[in-house]
């Protein structure tokens, strides 16, 4: 919920501060980057293009728009009933104000799963030091794909196997209206010249689930479930324009 709430304004900041593009000192960066992520029976790689508008005088403030390709594997995962409206009892932005509607999830555990997905994504940093910058960024939209997988829908004491597949398309909303498989970062990242760079930081990922029928009855039909995952990052990026 914090995660979304500060969203809305990293959005709003970022969107006021692109008006502003032709009123200030500005200059271009392009980079790629890999990054990969750790946390208990999970992991991921990523792999990213950003071009960054670096802002001001200074030039201490990057806004940029990037593209990043997202692999995630894991192992005994349990995915929760996705929807907002059945989540929170609501579809609108004060979703991100209200708890959970325990009674309304359901939960399918899967063996194994894999997604992977490819996103549209928004960054923004801030130089620091000479050598060091804090970070944000992440997924708008885009699509997944990946394999079939065999879970057990758990509905109280009762369960039943069936399958699923990644949810194809994604879009970045507000708290439990997102859809699909999105992946944000915060993290540091420390210079070693004016090409390599070094990064380390958090990485807040949904990947969702659809499965083969709504299996879901209650408290309406559903067929969409979701896994959060918060992991370590490390990666490093190479600056390949100026």
């Amino acid at each position: 919920m914090k995660r979304n709430l500060f969203l809305v304004v990293l959005i709003g900041t970022a969107l006021m501060t692109l008006k502003a593009f032709s009123q200030t000192s500005q200059s271009v960066n392009k980079y790629i980057d890999v990054t990969f992520g750790v946390a208990k029976y999970q992991g991921t790689l990523s792999l990213s293009y950003v071009h960054t508008w670096r802002l001001g005088s200074k030039q201490k403030l990057g806004i940029g728009l990037g593209g990043r390709f997202t692999s995630y594997f894991a192992a005994n995962q349990y995915y929760t009933t996705a929807p907002a409206k059945l989540t929170s009892g609501s579809t609108s932005p004060v979703i991100i104000f209200r708890d959970n509607i325990r009674a309304n999830i359901d939960t399918f555990l899967i063996k194994s799963p894999q997604v992977n997905s490819i996103n549209l994504s928004i960054h923004i940093d801030y130089q620091l030091t000479k050598k060091i910058a804090a970070g944000f960024n992440i997924d708008a939209i885009g699509f997944s794909f990946g394999g079939s997988r065999t879970g057990n829908y758990i509905n109280g004491a009762s369960g039943k196997m069936l399958s699923a597949t990644p949810t194809p398309f994604n879009i970045l909303l507000i708290s439990d209206n997102d859809k699909g498989s999105l992946n944000s970062e915060f993290y540091f990242k420390y210079s070693l010249n004016d090409k390599w760079g070094l990064k380390v930081g958090a990485q807040f990922l949904f990947t969702e689930y659809t499965t083969k029928t709504k299996v879901q009855q209650f408290p309406e039909e559903n067929d969409r479930f979701r896994n959060k995952s918060l992991l370590l990052c490390l990666g490093a990026s190479y600056k390949i324009g100026f």
